[in-house]
């Protein structure tokens, strides 16, 4: 009984780093005022997933299966986030989501509402935490995750 409560205990764990994560990202943009470019836009799916992998993981715990698609889940936000602190960075050259591109475009009034949308750029960071960009502190919470959800496995492999 004992082995059970403690996995449920991590998905409880990891339902409530997601939901605050992504309360969070939502309070800075709306409430502060704060533009997200794209990329800070794909850094919630993970978060997301995270929070429906937790509720079936809690209620179907003797599979790993859900531990493992946590895993795979913030190591593709590690991935991501990563990907974002380079471009902040310069260390990575960004991609085309990031900055306006009208190309393709042969309307004048579709050209015009193309220039008139605000459109962050990825490279641009505007808010930070204790000086480190929120795509910076998003890296560093998928990694411990990632690596605490490889340990817990461990854990439960060897009991």
């Amino acid at each position: 009984m004992k082995k059970y409560l403690e996995i449920k205990n991590f998905y409880l764990i990891i339902l409530g780093i997601s939901i605050v994560s992504l309360i969070g990202a939502v309070y800075i943009e709306y409430i502060l005022g704060y533009k997200s470019c794209k990329l800070c836009l794909y850094q919630r799916i993970p978060y997301l997933v995270a929070i429906f992998i937790s509720f079936i993981g809690f209620n179907y715990h003797k599979n790993h299966f859900w531990l493992y698609l946590t895993i795979f889940t913030f190591l593709s936000s590690s991935l991501i986030s990563g990907y974002h602190v380079g471009i902040e960075n310069d260390l990575l050259n960004e991609f085309s989501g990031c900055s306006k591109t009208n190309v393709g475009i042969t309307n004048k009034k579709d050209l015009l509402n193309s220039l008139n949308m605000e459109l962050t750029n990825c490279k641009n960071v505007d808010f930070r935490i204790f000086g480190l960009s929120l795509a910076t502190i998003n890296f560093f919470i998928s990694a411990i995750i990632s690596v605490l959800t490889i340990n817990v496995i461990r854990y439960e492999k060897n009991k």
